[in-house]
């Protein structure tokens, strides 16, 4: 956002006590905006470069002896310029080529010795009395370009007297006359993000009054709108069916304007925020959208009735698909049903809130125009900029959410220039359709107690301070019992609850005297974050074991799914405005990213001796159709999970031997402290289990409870990863993780020692050792709980013969007591007895 003090500072002082803001000293506002309003990006003063300009009367104008172009002129200045040569009446010679140039016109002269504005931030020209043709100039009399007020070089820039309310006269300060010198503070757009009125000079003027501690008030005609005499010479049809999206729309018409050259103030000022000069009525529509922060926008009446059917038509719509339009910077766009368009009825003739069509655009030839002054859906505005790439001033403002209270204003100050400086008379009523009642209150209301606002701030201000920094800015403050009752002018969108009103104090007071002191604070150790207590227990165990932790985007390509088998459309989450095209979905699984990155490391690692590594990521899923508690909130369920794969090349594989399943399931053991049941996996069409292949693959349960699934890739999998055979992995939820598990006890060693026995039975063949195992540990707990014992029992063997319907399962078994030596007897009456439990329940023989 540019902001001209020279601008800001007319509407200061022209409605607050006449103080102009230079008053305030450029570097204190500089300072104080940046620190109290918003960051400062860059100041360009123009002061320096326009110091020079002298209003000239030219007197004599001859032709040029020896150049059929050029002229001989005698200028008056009344004297003001020092060390330049004059003839005996005082007039200085310049030598002009411009084509207006004649006697009797006031003209703007660049004394030798100054430096050519247009040239003062490149490549400095600086102006001497010189020769030209024989003929001497003394500096000279400059074109608009030359002064850096337009691209017009024709012919030099004519003072016209009839445009000041004072006598001009010869020796004038030119930069003066035409507000040339200023200063534009360009202030960092996004930091007005919550705050659309500072899009606007007015707004920023106002601000920075506020800041300084006075009073501002908004020009009459901003406060409430203007009424204009109306016939109806130019009837229109208007509607608004898409009130949803375009809360207020407002046009009128103006018949007989004259579209010419914009005052020299006017494209002055433009050129100096980097806008270009069009013609008066354009340039008065972006003037209004720079003073107020409300784009407006002018239709040629003539050609818009020219493209409708019955009458001129002039409406907002949403977009056809595939539905084109000429815009008025030669693109064509293809548009979407997203997109919303001003239209007739034949056809879109403008990009609402974006840009105007070509086809209705104000030019030469134009007589009667439509202004619109309209509010757009911000959200709407902004898909449809960064769709078709284009970013515009009328984007920057819309999509911060402008207040639609303040467009009648702006309509009626537009059309009051247009009527006393185009020569426009007023043809139709305003068509004003809206979404909202203009008879309602709708500006925002808050309540807030002084000591709530003092308590935030570390403050003692007393009501009648607050109410004086809030009414510097325009709020209406009434004061009840210690508490303030505030309401936030129209323009104030941002504020609803009374945290903003502490912010708006806070920024008026100056956070420079707000008290610098720490919060008290308790001395007490913060209670521990048991999630994250909880990861550093698994991320330590798995660390210290080999594996090496990774962080990935949440967002992943769809590919990406569809390699791990994993329908993105059935149990994906897709994101309509992707921070990249590879970044679609939210994961609905963390294994894909693992394996991703797990290729890449292959491929990174090839050719290296000891080709093998493990590792682990802890992030949220999210699975379509999975929701938290409240469904009507349209939150996606966050399921916190850690998720590991291991892998390694042929040769690594052999020397291991065995399944790769088991090296997975060992470091899962590692994070369950052994705790963990593996049962059979029965179907992998759910995210969570679609990577793995069913037959070598298991669910993770904990005290019945399934928390996970472990086990090797679908063979797919592996070939579109481009992963080694040897290869496989595990995902389970913390948080059902932390829930189930449980803890380490620790008892003391027994000072007697322990006795070992290997135990065989002989099951049926479909018998698991599983099985076996659970049932086993089932009894030896029996016998803790009843006589003290405590055991230790390890898988030692499973052995089978061919073609044989039975098989052997082998367990090494270790007892100990706290309190005594056991006996062989006593060993083997315990062990005899679990067999036959054993032995009733699966038909177990012992060996």
């Amino acid at each position: 956002m540019k902001v001209s003090l020279n601008i800001a500072s007319y509407y200061n002082s022209i409605h607050n006590s006449g103080k102009n803001l230079y008053e305030y000293g450029v570097d204190e506002i500089v300072r104080r905006i940046g620190s109290q309003l918003g960051a400062v990006e860059d100041v360009i003063d123009t002061r320096q470069k326009y110091e020079n300009v002298i209003v000239v009367k030219v007197v004599e104008c001859d032709k040029h002896p020896d150049a059929d172009k050029l002229s001989l002129c005698l200028i008056d200045d009344s004297g003001v310029v020092s060390d330049v040569h004059r003839n005996e009446q005082g007039l200085v010679q310049v030598v002009c080529g411009a084509p207006n140039v004649r006697a009797g016109m006031f003209a703007l002269w660049l004394p030798p010795g100054s430096t050519v504005p247009s040239t003062f931030a490149s490549d400095p020209f600086v102006l001497e009395a010189r020769e030209l043709r024989g003929k001497v100039s003394n500096g000279m009399l400059a074109s608009p370009k030359e002064l850096d007020i337009s691209e017009e070089h024709e012919g030099i820039l004519e003072v016209n007297p009839s445009e000041f309310d004072h006598e001009i006269k010869p020796g004038e300060d030119g930069g003066a006359l035409y507000n040339l010198g200023d200063v534009i503070i360009d202030c960092e757009n996004k930091m007005f993000t919550h705050r659309p009125d500072c899009f606007g000079v007015i707004g920023v003027a106002r601000e920075i009054a506020g800041i300084f501690g006075d009073a501002y008030t908004s020009p009459d005609w901003y406060v409430s709108a203007l009424n204009h005499a109306v016939d109806a010479s130019l009837p229109f049809t208007t509607k608004n069916d898409v009130q949803e999206k375009v809360p207020r729309f407002m046009v009128q018409s103006l018949s007989d304007v004259t579209v010419k050259s914009s005052p020299v103030w006017l494209q002055a000022y433009l050129k100096r925020i980097d806008s270009n000069s069009i013609n008066n009525i354009v340039d008065y529509t972006n003037y209004f959208m720079q003073l107020t922060g409300q784009p407006i926008h002018a239709y040629d009446y003539d050609k818009v009735q020219q493209l409708s059917s019955d009458g001129a038509q002039i409406y907002p719509r949403m977009a056809e698909e595939g539905e084109t339009i000429e815009l008025l910077n030669g693109k064509t766009v293809t548009l979407t049903t997203d997109d919303i368009v001003i239209a007739t009825d034949k056809k879109a003739i403008g990009l609402a809130g974006v840009m105007g069509g070509s086809e209705t655009e104000v030019d030469d030839s134009t007589k009667n125009v439509i202004i619109e002054c309209a509010n757009f859906d911000m959200y709407t505005i902004r898909r449809t900029s960064m769709r078709h790439g284009l970013f515009t001033d009328a984007v920057t403002r819309f999509n911060k959410g402008q207040s639609p209270l303040q467009n009648d204003r702006v309509l009626a100050k537009i059309v009051q220039e247009i009527v006393l400086y185009a020569d426009g008379k007023v043809a139709s009523k305003v068509h004003d359709v809206h979404g909202f009642d203009l008879n309602k209150d709708n500006l925002n209301h808050v309540s807030v107690a002084v000591n709530f606002i003092n308590e935030r701030l570390g403050t003692a201000l007393t009501a009648s301070e607050i109410k004086r920094y809030l009414e510097n800015v325009e709020f209406t403050v009434d004061i009840t019992d210690n508490e303030l009752h505030i309401t936030a002018p129209f323009w104030r969108m941002d504020i609803a609850i009374a945290e903003d009103i502490v912010e708006e104090v806070g920024r008026m007071h100056g956070y420079q005297n707000v008290p610098v002191a720490l919060p008290p604070r308790s001395s007490k150790a913060a209670p521990l974050n048991q999630v994250r207590a909880f990861r550093k227990t698994i991320r330590d165990a798995l660390v210290k074991n080999g594996a090496n932790e990774v962080l990935t985007y949440s967002f992943v390509h769809s590919d990406l799914l569809q390699k791990s088998y994993i329908d993105p459309e059935k149990w994906a989450i897709h994101i309509r405005n992707a921070l990249s095209p590879d970044l679609q979905y939210y994961r609905p699984s963390l294994l894909p990213s693992l394996l991703a990155k797990l290729s890449a490391n292959l491929k990174a690692d090839a050719g290296k001796d000891n080709n093998e590594f493990a590792l682990f990521e802890f992030g949220k899923a999210h699975v379509k159709d999975h929701m938290e508690a409240a469904p009507e909130d349209n939150i996606p369920k966050q399921m916190r999970r850690i998720s590991f794969v291991f892998t390694a090349d042929a040769k690594s594989a052999k020397r291991r031997g065995g399944s790769a399943y088991y090296v997975a399931k060992k470091y899962l053991d590692l994070i369950t402290n052994g705790q963990a049941v593996y049962k059979p996996l029965e179907t992998n069409e759910y995210p969570l289990t679609a990577p793995y292949q069913k037959e070598r693959s298991a669910v993770v349960m904990l005290n019945d409870t399934a928390v996970g699934v472990v086990g090797e890739f679908r063979s797919k999998t592996k070939r579109g990863f481009k992963l080694p055979d040897y290869c496989a992995g595990f995902e389970v939820d913390t948080d059902l993780l932390s829930a189930e598990i449980t803890p380490y006890t620790y008892e003391p060693l027994s000072e007697f020692p322990s006795s070992s026995q290997d135990i065989t039975y002989e099951v049926k063949d479909e018998t698991t050792w599983g099985q076996l195992y659970d049932l086993l540990h089932a009894e030896l707990a029996v016998a803790k709980a009843e006589s003290g014992y405590e055991y230790t029992v390890t898988p030692r063997e499973i052995f089978k013969q061919d073609e044989s319907d039975k098989k052997r399962i082998t367990f090494h078994i270790e007892l100990r007591h706290h309190q005594k030596t056991l006996k062989t007897d006593e060993i083997n009456t315990l062990l005899a007895q679990i067999s036959d439990a054993i032995g009733s329940k699966l038909h177990a023989a012992r060996i």
